[in-house]
């Protein structure tokens, strides 16, 4: 085979492709179908002016993902960094941002925590809270109705629709998060507005950087009060077991806190926004999972592959010439892997742009990576995703969206997909 020699680019690349404003919103941008099969590595350009190569085709993201020769350091020569990635200091990053044998020691001290069985613990409890969740929700809607009764339409008459996001899909996953990691709910407001400025695309770099500072301060008065009075929680036994042995000091702990606490609500609860509204626009496929519950768990997998909600990355840097499908990526370039595009490959997944909760393969989607940097908490969102969506199918039937698909407004302008919003009604 001959390789394609790698050189940097004559002419200016193209952006990273962008969900268009227009179209429909489930689709990943149109031009990943033909990158996939004119040019399944190309490059692309980056904000501080270099460039990276691009990712698209299935076989391609799986090798590069499960490759170690591809580095998650973001201090790493030629590491395509972006806003969200937190720049290249080594100062309060994750172990998602390194690599072995650092990565492994670090993410061994907490994979128990999300192991498959101690989540399935879990349910009940999720059960519960979902439920009275959306008690709440059937409630605001009734005494909407009953205040709205003298109109000739109580929904037109503006009070008979509830958020969805802010009422169940956000709630849900952060509710679970605090309770695992020990942190107040009373403060979701200020995690999840401080998670939403970090994850945003549009927000100046100063202003991304201050609110990385303040959610920083607040994680270390968090996990000093851990320290004086350890609970039973993921963050007091990290500093009774770890931190107490030397293994990992109060930044690394800080640390943890923060990778746990913005991953562990933000990608489940956009999944669940995007999922409810896709089943409320999908009738035919929302009875067959009333009439058949016991679709759901393949339902859910059907629905990561399909939204695919991380839509910039993951990022990594060559740190040796390897080749990949024919290509020759050298030491020090930067590769950004398009997951949508891989879960939208039509030579993996036939007829991909169509959702079919009886898909044989779609456990195979790579929505939660591949390899060694495979999310961590995929098993709590799995459970999360499959409750939530069964509630809702069983509880609200006759949901809808209150405003047409056009008025929803979507998240174009954040590194995790989904609505800001979802009004709906019943």
């Amino acid at each position: 085979m001959t390789l394609t020699p790698t050189s940097t680019p004559t002419s200016a690349p193209a952006p990273l492709p962008v969900q268009p404003p227009s179209g429909c919103p489930f689709d990943p941008p149109a031009e990943f179908g033909r990158l996939r099969t004119e040019e399944p590595l190309s490059k692309i350009s980056l904000p501080d002016g270099s460039w990276a190569w691009l990712a698209t085709r299935y076989a391609d993201i799986r090798a590069i993902l499960g490759d170690t020769r591809f580095s998650s350091d973001t201090t790493r020569a030629g590491y395509p960094l972006s806003g969200m990635t937190g720049g290249a200091s080594t100062e309060h990053r994750g172990f998602i941002r390194m690599d072995p044998p650092e990565h492994t020691r670090l993410r061994r001290m907490v994979t128990r925590e999300f192991m498959v069985k101690r989540v399935e613990a879990l349910r009940p409890q999720i059960q519960r809270l979902t439920d009275e969740l959306c008690d709440a929700m059937e409630k605001r809607v009734a005494d909407s109705g009953a205040a709205d009764s003298g109109a000739a339409d109580g929904a037109a008459a503006g009070g008979r629709e509830v958020d969805l996001i802010e009422a169940l899909a956000l709630p849900v996953p952060s509710l679970v998060i605090s309770l695992l990691l020990g942190v107040p709910y009373d403060d979701h407001e200020l995690f999840q507005r401080l998670t939403g400025t970090l994850l945003s695309r549009t927000v100046a770099d100063d202003e991304r950087e201050s609110a990385r500072g303040e959610l920083r301060e607040y994680l270390h008065r968090l996990v000093y009060a851990k320290e004086a009075a350890p609970g039973d929680d993921i963050l007091s036994r990290l500093i009774t077991e770890q931190q107490h042995a030397g293994e990992i000091t109060h930044d690394d702990v800080v640390a943890f806190a923060a990778l746990l606490l913005i991953a562990g609500h933000e990608t489940t609860a956009n999944m669940i926004g995007l999922s409810a509204l896709t089943l409320m626009r999908d009738k035919e496929t929302a009875e067959r999972l009333r009439q058949d519950p016991g679709l759901i768990r393949g339902a859910v997998e059907e629905l990561l592959r399909f939204h695919s909600i991380i839509r910039n990355g993951p990022r990594r840097a060559a740190t040796e010439d390897v080749e990949i499908g024919g290509q020759l990526i050298r030491a020090g370039e930067g590769v950004v892997v398009a997951v949508p595009s891989a879960n939208r490959d039509e030579s993996v997944f036939p007829d991909a742009g169509r959702l079919d909760v009886c898909r044989p393969n779609a456990q195979h989607h790579v929505a939660f990576g591949y390899g060694i940097h495979q999310c961590l908490g995929q098993a709590l969102a799995r459970v999360e995703l499959q409750v939530v969506i069964a509630t809702l199918l069983r509880r609200f039937p006759d949901m809808r969206p209150a405003v047409p698909v056009e008025e929803i407004p979507f998240r174009t302008d954040m590194a995790i997909y989904g609505c800001h919003a979802l009004p709906v009604t019943w």
